[in-house]
């Protein structure tokens, strides 16, 4: 099946953990596909692209899969971890079978007061834009062996069951993030590295309205001449460009992903209109709305 053969929808929809849990509102879900469960139904919503407004996290033991995350195709390969992190796009190619072990838990898990801290974990800040982890034995024993119990936890009603299975995934997103480090690089938790994930998150929470670095430094409570100084100093780039490139990638990703025309996703992202849009993006991709569209859809047909 092409990426194209899905454009079926005007928008993107964006799935949460509540419409996809088994037992009604939850902040955590563990699920299993296996042999022994049958074959792990996929709601054929996911063969569309689509959004999901929780993290998700895979331990693959078998399946081949093809799926997409934003513009990167991936093919689930055995004893590998996959991740990934609230809204980014995600389009399946086809709901085949898969043997592995699935945890998903929302931002608002991450929330609480005494869970604050894993945000801050390279799993979950995911600097690198990764979305697989490889995996030695050890790690495979290790991840399957904290993820069965916590699927035990979930099916299970017994006393203290939330707070079982959150202090099973504090270790799960602990180890992993040793892992992420081994493989991605070593990050740096400073208070100024704090302030540009900060920056980054409220990005992606007012992208569509605010496209100016006052805005931004105002909720944050600093001078925008300060908060340009240290995204610089952390990023290598100014925040200016962190929000260009962030409406840059949602307008990338409704042009391929969706059939809203150049002046609907103007509007979307918060243009006054779409000559400004165009020109806007033109500067940045070097191309055209258009041309980008036929471009990246001509690569993914």
């Amino acid at each position: 099946m092409s990426v194209l053969d899905t454009l079926d929808k005007p928008a993107i929809p964006t799935y949460s953990l509540l419409q996809n849990s088994s037992i009604g509102s939850s902040m955590i879900e563990v699920r299993e596909a296996s042999a022994n469960c049958g074959v792990f139904k996929l709601d054929p919503a996911f063969l569309i692209p689509h959004r999901k407004d929780y993290y998700l996290f895979v331990l693959v033991k078998q399946g081949n899969n093809r799926h997409w995350i934003d513009f990167m195709p991936y093919t689930l390969k055995p004893d590998t971890f996959y991740f990934t992190v609230p809204h980014q796009v995600h389009l399946k190619e086809h709901a085949g079978q898969m043997e592995g072990l699935m945890a998903s838990f929302t931002d608002e898990f991450l929330q609480l007061e005494e869970n604050r801290m894993l945000k801050q974990l390279p799993i979950i800040q995911n600097q690198n834009s990764g979305h697989e982890l490889l995996l030695t034995a050890h790690d495979m024993n290790f991840i399957e062996d904290v993820m069965r119990k916590m699927l035990a936890e979930f099916n299970a009603d017994g006393t203290w069951r939330n707070q079982m299975l959150t202090s099973w995934l504090r270790v799960l997103v602990i180890y992993l993030s040793r892992l992420y480090t081994e493989q991605f690089g070593e990050g740096c938790l400073t208070q100024s590295y704090c302030l540009l994930k900060s920056f980054q998150a409220l990005i992606g929470e007012h992208y569509t309205t605010q496209h100016d670095v006052a805005a931004y430094a105002e909720k944050l409570n600093i001078t925008p001449g300060h908060l340009t100084e240290v995204v610089k100093q952390q990023s290598g780039k100014t925040a200016i460009i962190h929000i260009h490139e962030r409406l840059i990638v949602e307008a990338k990703r409704r042009l391929l992903h969706t059939e809203l025309s150049v002046k609907q996703i103007a509007d979307e992202l918060g243009f006054e209109d779409a000559a400004y849009f165009n020109r806007f993006f033109k500067r940045i991709a070097n191309t055209t709305p258009v041309s980008y569209r036929e471009q990246i859809r001509e690569m993914y047909s």
